[in-house]
């Protein structure tokens, strides 16, 4: 993988963001267990109050600082 996408047989541009998302899926799992557990905590709310946005960008950002260093290399 050495350009910014990766080209399938029949010319169909993929992008490597999403790959790579998901190889860093493995160091984010903690984030992730976080934000799960709030969304079943607040499943039966029906208020609208309560929401877990701060979880989400807590796992978000962890995969976006595991990706980061890995998309950028592969920019021309």
């Amino acid at each position: 993988m050495t350009r910014v996408a990766l080209f399938l047989a029949d010319d169909e541009v993929v992008d490597p963001k999403k790959y790579l998302e998901e190889s860093c899926n493995p160091k984010c799992v903690k984030p992730l267990l976080e934000y799960q557990a709030c969304v079943k905590r607040i499943q039966g709310d029906d208020s609208g109050q309560k929401h877990c946005t701060g979880q989400y960008f807590d796992y978000w950002q962890c995969i976006d600082k595991c990706v980061a260093p890995k998309l950028f290399t592969k920019l021309k």
